[in-house]
């Protein structure tokens, strides 16, 4: 049985695309509000619903998930920003907590800039530990898996067995729990290792494409696929 993913502020579907490679995932419903990302998004799942906007998004809308990803909008913690954290309009880290609540998965992902260490990381850890969720938190590069930028991110994976929604038999040495688990065996992801002074150019994109600017922008917010994918095989394996 595979795991069924609610995909929230899906850009072009990096979550789902790296999730869905491993074999063991299938993408339940998408929530993304750039008109450009739903194209892309609609050509490559065509029968997959997407929600427009998290804010009307209603757990009763989606039914029964296993797994909530999602990279929330960073302009809160960005250094490129105001950084006014939880007083930006763009905080929209309640609303997908929000859905945590009513949804309850078993799993949670979240991918946020490096600043969020520093502004409202704290509140999220605190908030999905309200709700009885372990959590790990883990600062990957886009260079430790073998990319062409550095592009740091704080990522967070959270688990409960509470509110499991399957039927997997967890039998854990130790009393670890499958997050314990990812924190052991994927500490560091495997891949080069390396730092640029300066971004490289972007690839594939070249003057007189068409939506060249949209196209810019969407891999700009996007996740590097190859993260998630690690990340759900450790998943997986914790269930074995």
């Amino acid at each position: 049985m595979k795991l069924k993913i609610l995909d929230l502020f899906s850009g072009i579907g990096g979550f789902s695309l790296g999730l869905e490679a491993t074999g063991h995932f299938e993408t339940a419903a998408f929530c993304e509000i750039e008109p450009y990302c739903k194209q892309v998004l609609k050509k490559h799942w065509p029968t997959v619903p997407i929600f427009d906007d998290i804010r009307q998004l209603k757990g009763t809308d989606i039914g029964t998930i296993d797994i909530i990803t999602g990279g929330y909008p960073c302009q809160p913690f960005s250094v490129a920003g105001k950084q006014k954290a939880e007083q930006d309009p763009r905080h929209h880290w309640p609303e997908y907590f929000r859905l945590i609540q009513e949804l309850k998965p078993t799993w949670v992902i979240g991918e946020n800039v490096s600043g969020h260490i520093k502004l409202g990381l704290d509140s999220v850890l605190e908030d999905l530990a309200s709700e009885g969720y372990s959590t790990r938190t883990f600062s990957i590069s886009a260079s430790s898996i073998g990319a062409n930028h550095k592009r740091e991110r704080v990522w967070t994976v959270a688990y409960t067995k509470s509110i499991s929604r399957n039927e997997h038999e967890i039998d854990r040495e130790h009393g670890k729990t499958p997050v314990q688990e990812i924190s052991g065996n994927r500490g560091s992801i495997p891949g080069k290792s390396t730092w640029w002074s300066s971004e490289p150019r972007v690839g594939r994109v070249a003057h007189g494409i068409p939506k060249r600017v949209d196209r810019l922008k969407s891999l700009g917010n996007a996740v590097v696929p190859h993260i998630p994918y690690y990340i759900g095989q450790a998943i997986i394996e914790s269930y074995q």
